[in-house]
């Protein structure tokens, strides 16, 4: 898979690029709502013998066009975005930052430019999806903008449970510890990844040496409390549990939260080291103990409680 970073406007040439089917969208999540836009992009590329690619963006146009919002966090952050797509056998993703001047085209501009203008001959778009100033262009006005020169089909949107498949739907859900029902929507886990840094050290001290994770600042946690799992290290997979909190039993009044990671029967040194971690069910809230032998009993059990989980 080829990735292209655009702004506008490209200096990409038209006669330069293939022919392709895309899907467009902004796909936090890449959740079955979007696989179901990105998949029907990458079959109808196979039936015409053209590549397949997918158009997002970054950042989210809200950081953008709200004032006082300066950062998003993202239930994919780009990297697991790039990975997922890249599952799906897409051929090329073009990341269009978007910026004011992009905010400001019409329709028919941003059409010219990075549809025609990439030499995309059939569109997939979300039966929601709008392009151009104020979201003037839509999927169901698009064919006043194409000229002629591109075909597309619009997905309508999935149901689950009576509701719309949605990245707001998702993130409540994240909001909540509700990470196994997120997980059905998204119809994959979880994931982001971490840079491993020294801490307190305090889990050695109790018998749970953990990894302390620095994230990339856009990084969505779900809420904070103790979790089943998978961690991915070196091609390899490991279960364990993780704790997003503020480690109250030691640290009363801390406010930033930190993510450790326990990784069941490993024990080398991971400093410096990137793992992605993969969220799989909320076991508890996090809990401030009177003792460091309350804590030490109630992980001990967390551990039997998560490998249960596991095992089933």
């Amino acid at each position: 898979m080829r990735t292209i970073e655009l702004t506008y406007p490209h200096t990409l040439a038209l006669g330069e690029l293939p022919e392709t089917v895309c899907a467009i969208g902004f796909f936090d999540g890449i959740h079955r709502g979007h696989q179901q836009v990105i998949q029907t992009a990458v079959d109808e590329a196979k039936a015409r013998n053209m590549e397949s690619a997918v158009i997002t963006f970054h950042p989210h146009p809200s950081v953008v066009l709200k004032k006082g919002t300066e950062r998003v966090q993202y239930i994919t952050p780009m990297k697991e975005k790039q990975e997922l797509l890249q599952k799906l056998q897409v051929d090329r993703v073009y990341i269009i930052q978007f910026n004011q001047e992009l905010s400001k085209l019409s329709p028919q501009a941003f059409i010219d430019h990075f549809i025609i203008g990439l030499n995309i001959k059939h569109l997939v778009g979300g039966f929601d999806y709008s392009f151009g100033h104020k979201g003037q262009g839509n999927m169901e006005n698009i064919e006043e903008f194409t000229r002629g020169q591109f075909s597309y089909t619009i997905i309508d949107k999935i149901i689950s449970n009576d509701e719309k498949v949605s990245s707001t739907r998702i993130r409540k859900l994240l909001q909540n510890g509700l990470v196994d029902e997120a997980n059905r929507l998204l119809g994959h886990p979880l994931k982001f990844s971490g840079i491993v840094i020294k801490g307190a050290q305090r889990g050695r001290e109790l018998g749970y040496p953990t990894a302390n994770l620095e994230l990339h600042a856009e990084v969505l946690l779900p809420k904070p409390g103790i979790y089943a799992v998978c961690v991915m290290y070196k091609n390899e997979v490991y279960e364990g549990m993780a704790s997003i909190g503020t480690n109250p039993t030691f640290t009363a009044d801390r406010k930033d939260l930190s993510v450790e990671v326990n990784i069941f029967d490993y024990s080398n040194d991971l400093y410096g080291e990137e793992l992605q971690v993969e969220w799989h069910k909320y076991i508890r809230e996090e809990v401030k103990f009177d003792n460091a032998e309350a804590l030490i009993a109630q992980i001990e059990l967390d551990e039997k409680n998560i490998r249960d989980y596991f095992s089933d």
